[in-house]
């Protein structure tokens, strides 16, 4: 039984009969006849009593006319739905942690604002498990930092983040990756792009790192950078949060391969959400505003 089954039984009880059922769903005869046959075999009992060319419900017809008007409207809710511009239900966002710390609170609260039928899930984690989860239907979209090559997704960049080196307070300047003292990454899982650029800042001086330090959380890393226990490359708008900045020295890269990352939101091609259109909007106007 398909959901065009029940709008031809639906039209035939109407109208009164396979004739103007016909004419209403712009059917021929033949085929409106031949699709209530089916619909009786299948379901194993006569839906009509046969009264000339008028046809009367049985009592099977009676119950199935009430389920089918509620399933063929539940239908359309289903499809106004799907399409409906103004979002609802669940949003399930994925993002770093960086950017949920620092650029979200403001556009989420706000976005809760104007939405309130949506209940938002926040889930951090890398760019490479972010973006799988997305592939996966798991998200329906996420921001990372780029650059991201894959035809599946949709990319807008959003963001544009000065990435900077962190050293404690007494740290000379560090103009090269020789210049750090101790030669200790404090860093995030394998994975992170910031992570990335910086071990790729060090081997790009064919400078050894003589110890990696991984953490989970920016807090433990900046607390870790102000003992002096090694130097960490993040966006400098974390340190712009951050309450014990007298602790620790700011310095910048100058090779622009690795004093920028670009943060992106990623979405599936074949997904339209517009949960995912109108975050999309409210970031950018953010971005716009603040001129990042």
């Amino acid at each position: 039984m398909e959901i065009s089954d029940l709008r031809i039984f639906q039209a035939v009880v109407q109208s009164g009969g396979i004739t103007p059922a016909a004419k209403l769903l712009n059917r021929v005869q033949s085929n409106v006849t031949t699709r209530i046959q089916n619909l009786e075999e299948n379901l194993g009992v006569l839906l009509f009593i046969r009264e000339g060319k008028r046809l009367n419900l049985t009592s099977a017809g009676r119950i199935l006319l009430n389920y089918a008007e509620q399933i063929l409207a539940l239908a359309e809710q289903a499809r106004s739905a799907v399409h409906e511009a103004k979002p609802f239900g669940v949003f399930r966002l994925g993002t770093m942690e960086s950017t949920a710390a620092v650029r979200l609170p403001r556009p989420l609260c706000e976005y809760h604002e104007r939405y309130p039928n949506v209940s938002i899930e926040l889930q951090t984690g890398s760019p490479r498990e972010q973006i799988a989860l997305v592939l996966a239907g798991e998200l329906d979209a996420a921001l990372i930092a780029g650059p991201v090559n894959d035809e599946r997704l949709n990319t807008l960049p959003i963001f544009e983040e000065m990435l900077v080196l962190v050293g404690s307070a007494k740290h000379p300047l560090m103009a090269s990756p020789r210049d750090a003292r101790p030669r200790t990454a404090l860093v995030f899982h394998p994975g992170c792009p910031y992570r990335t650029r910086l071990e790729g800042w060090f081997a790009r001086a064919g400078v050894p790192i003589e110890r990696v330090v991984e953490l989970t959380s920016y807090h433990a890393m900046l607390g870790c950078v102000a003992a002096g226990m090694g130097v960490a490359l993040m966006p400098l708008s974390v340190l712009e949060t951050y309450s014990e900045r007298s602790r620790l020295s700011i310095h910048p890269i100058p090779d622009p391969d690795f004093n920028k990352a670009r943060t992106l939101l990623v979405w599936r091609k074949s997904m339209q959400n517009p949960a995912v259109t109108r975050f999309a909007e409210l970031l950018l106007a953010y971005s716009n505003a603040a001129g990042a």
